[in-house]
């Protein structure tokens, strides 16, 4: 970073609502432009600007372009930290700036209720698939609260939630979490998940677009890795806890939940499963397969299937309990 295009990234006003916006919640560039009453062209430049002095960064999704805050106050580098720093402060105590923040902030609860109404219009389309499921799946609290017992005993640091869906696991663990990164291929689900995740601290979560045979992060990036009802999507499971693994940093901790092994065909035909779910010699097998130590499976017998949670853990040091950058 700079500080040549910093500052003069940082010397329209505009562009510092954008910062403290960013600061606030991701937002895709048409939501910026109606929360700020601009055209989407005229943000457009700003947020080339921003980014091009490492304050924003963007991250395309389908055909959609969000953008997210690249600096923080407990950052790496000096001169953002130093920058969002002074854009806190300036918040605080310049009382002209920080009624037109509180305003754009306000114009953000339309933003919110738009995320919200996308989503409630996705499940009315989907209902009898989700109902269908969910039957078959059995309840959701009583998983639930085992995968929390299952991970109980330490904190879960950063996590990684692959195929996110409707964000609902992410959700669930943000409490003890340090970083939550909520990775899903289809743009409709991340926004889904968007919609249900948008209270956590911009800080705090990322939502990236990605394919879980190919994970888009660095090798020891998470303390955690969750596949909740995922792993039956993979042509190949080997291929894909095998990349979970490379991103985990030894020490931390994979969990797997998933159907047991069953013969209900309906499932590879109507809902794209391609595992028919998993005996615990062929999850052992991959686990052990990608560099990981199983530990005993957790059964929540069901009708008509059996949930099961596969926890194993990368054979290391220790994971440190406190929060650490994932990227």
């Amino acid at each position: 970073m700079r500080i040549d295009p910093l500052l003069r990234a940082l010397s329209e006003p505009t562009r510092l609502r954008i910062m403290r916006l960013l600061a606030h919640m991701e937002l895709a560039v048409g939501e910026l432009a109606q929360v700020l009453d601009q055209s989407q062209p005229r943000v457009s430049r700003h947020i080339k600007i921003l980014c091009d002095a490492g304050l924003a960064e963007r991250r395309k999704e389908g055909s959609w372009v969000f953008l997210r805050i690249a600096v923080s106050e407990q950052g790496k580098s000096s001169l953002g930290t130093a920058a969002a720093n002074l854009l806190a402060i300036g918040e605080r105590d310049d009382s002209q700036f920080a009624a037109r923040c509180a305003e754009d902030r306000r114009h953000l609860a339309a933003i919110r209720a738009g995320r919200e109404a996308s989503a409630e219009a996705y499940f009315a389309r989907h209902a009898a698939e989700w109902d269908t499921l969910r039957r078959l799946h059995g309840a959701d609290e009583p998983v639930e609260a085992a995968l929390l017992g299952a991970l109980e005993g330490e904190a879960i640091g950063g996590l990684l939630d692959v195929g996110t869906g409707t964000g609902r696991m992410a959700q669930l663990l943000s409490e003890r979490a340090g970083r939550v990164t909520a990775l899903d291929k289809s743009p409709e689900m991340l926004r889904i998940a968007r919609a249900r995740l948008q209270g956590l601290p911009a800080d705090k979560l990322d939502l990236v677009q990605g394919d879980f045979t190919a994970l888009p992060f660095a090798p020891d990036a998470f303390d955690t890795v969750l596949f909740h009802q995922v792993l039956h999507f993979a042509q190949d499971p080997a291929v894909v806890l095998g990349e979970a693994a490379r991103v985990l940093r030894p020490g931390g901790r994979i969990a797997v939940v998933d159907l047991a092994a069953h013969e209900r065909e309906e499932l590879r035909e109507r809902h794209a499963h391609a595992r028919l779910g998993f005996s615990d010699e062929q999850m052992m097998a991959h686990l052990a397969s990608a560099g990981l130590t199983p530990a005993e499976p957790v059964a929540l017998p069901g009708d008509p299937l059996t949930v099961k949670i596969w926890t194993a853990r990368r054979d290391g040091v220790t994971a440190r309990p406190e929060y650490r950058e994932t990227v």
